[in-house]
């Protein structure tokens, strides 16, 4: 028997693999995917056991892990549902996947994590929001729960119905902050620094301003405003950010992030 188990293990599922290879040893851990080349080849880079068939994957972990794609949650959760047991704990990672969807997509009573990490986790960085009711657990669970996701980064329990809320502001906010880097690196290109440097700088900068954040625990206006000295170059630069609209089109890139979840939810409760 398996402490952890994945169900599929595309970008996401190995980033966190990655992670729990810090905290787990690889002889708690098997997976499955459907790629079975691919999943031999990370098995001989990991040590961890991969199986061919999503039943046996799931018949062997206490905690396991769901990490298909939306589309395929439903048909993966109603094939492993003959081997489930009501003492494991399904852990989900499928945006705008409910709760009650998975309930209805098996048959057992059995406890339901819904999850929702970001690709940093790759490098221990993520940022996971997670719902579960810890009152359904004993103390020990929670444990490994919280061992599992803090070993690729940090996690807050967050309520279901702020769970799309959640893909806004981490989920899929990594490629906003790539696209702000592209560009960012773009305007020193546009002035002569080789486009590398500008990279590195661009990128460290980012990585300090959030640590700044994160570490102060200031509020990001107030930070903002440190930077901003009056008839400075910042404050010019933060002038024009506001005049082309920048906060609003991230509000509007967290609103049409938001509005998808919501209508993915939509199409599979009229399923």
């Amino acid at each position: 028997m398996k402490s952890i188990g994945f169900i599929g293990m595309g970008n996401m599922g190995s980033a966190m693999l990655y992670g729990l290879l810090k905290v787990f040893e690889p002889e708690e851990i098997v997976f499955s995917r459907k790629n079975q080349e691919k999943g031999r080849e990370l098995s001989e880079n990991t040590k961890v056991a991969f199986v061919e068939s999503n039943q046996e994957c799931a018949s062997m972990a206490k905690y396991l892990i769901l990490a298909v794609k939306p589309q395929y949650s439903k048909e993966v959760l109603e094939e492993i549902d003959p081997v489930l047991r009501e003492d494991q704990i399904l852990i989900s990672i499928a945006a705008g996947v409910s709760i009650n969807e998975i309930r209805a997509s098996i048959g057992k009573r059995i406890r339901i994590v819904r999850a929702m990490p970001n690709t940093p986790a790759l490098l221990g960085e993520g940022m996971t929001g997670v719902c579960y009711d810890d009152s359904d657990y004993t103390e020990g669970e929670c444990t490994v729960i919280r061992h599992i996701f803090e070993s690729f980064g940090r996690m807050e329990i967050v309520k279901e119905e702020l769970m799309n809320a959640v893909i806004c502001v981490s989920g899929s906010s990594p490629a906003f902050v790539y696209l702000f880097l592209e560009a960012l690196a773009d305007g020193a290109v546009k002035y002569g620094m080789p486009r590398q440097t500008a990279y590195e700088m661009a990128a460290q900068t980012v990585l300090g301003a959030a640590k700044m954040v994160l570490e102060t625990k200031e509020h990001p206006g107030v930070l903002k405003d440190r930077v901003c000295s009056p008839g400075g170059t910042t404050i010019a630069g933060v002038a024009a950010l506001e005049e082309y609209g920048f906060r609003n089109a991230v509000l509007k890139a967290c609103d049409s992030c938001y509005k998808k979840a919501e209508s993915m939810e939509r199409k599979k409760e009229e399923e």
